[in-house]
C-alpha cells in the first residue's frame, strides 16, 4: 500500500469507519437490543477473546476482513470482484436459514418486537445490497461505488447480520 495514494487513504479511513457499526452492534448493552443485536461476526470473536479480557478486539474483525477481502480498493479498483456477489448471496441465504432456525428462540428469549424488528432491518439491508450489487453488475462501476458497496456489505455483517436470537451465555 502506497500511503500517499488517495484511494489507499480513502480505503483505510473507510475501513476504520467499520469500527463504528461493529462497536454499536456489540458493545452498548449487555443484552441484544434492536440497535445492538450482537451480530455473529463480532460476538463469536468476543466470546473467544473473553478469557483473555480482549472483548474489545472483536470490533476490529470486520475492519480486518474488509481490508483482506478486497485489497484492490487500496489501488482504486472500480470493478466489483465476482467473489463479492457470491459472498452477498451466501450471506443472505445463510441469514434466511439463521432466522428460520432461530426464530422460535428469538421470540422466547428476546421477544416478538426485537425478533421482528431485527429481521426487518436485515431484510431491508439485504434488499438494498442486492439492488446496489445488481446495479454494479449491469453497468460500469467506479472506485467510490465499489468502496461504498463493500463498506455497506461489511457494515451489515458487522452490525446486523446473524443477530443473537436465543438464550444468552
Amino acid at each position: 500500500m502506497n500511503p500517499s495514494s488517495k484511494p489507499a487513504v480513502i480505503t483505510f479511513v473507510a475501513g476504520l469507519g467499520l469500527l463504528i457499526p461493529a462497536a454499536i452492534g456489540l458493545l452498548p448493552s449487555g443484552v441484544p437490543t434492536v440497535l445492538s443485536p450482537f451480530p455473529a461476526l463480532t460476538v463469536i470473536p468476543a466470546l473467544l477473546f473473553s478469557d483473555l479480557h480482549l472483548v474489545y478486539v472483536a470490533v476490529m474483525v470486520p475492519m480486518l476482513l474488509f481490508f483482506a477481502w478486497n485489497p484492490q480498493l487500496f489501488r482504486g479498483e472500480a470493478r466489483v470482484p465476482k467473489r463479492s456477489y457470491v459472498l452477498l448471496l451466501i450471506a443472505a441465504a445463510l441469514s434466511i436459514f439463521d432466522f428460520v432456525i432461530s426464530w422460535k428462540w428469538g421470540l422466547h428469549y428476546q421477544g416478538a418486537r426485537y425478533t421482528k424488528e431485527v429481521c426487518l432491518v436485515n431484510i431491508l439491508w439485504v434488499g438494498f445490497l442486492g439492488f446496489a450489487f445488481a446495479r454494479s453488475w449491469e453497468g460500469t462501476s467506479s472506485f467510490r461505488f465499489n468502496l461504498f458497496l463493500h463498506w455497506m456489505l461489511f457494515a451489515w455483517l458487522a452490525w446486523y447480520a446473524f443477530p443473537w436470537l436465543g438464550e444468552l451465555i
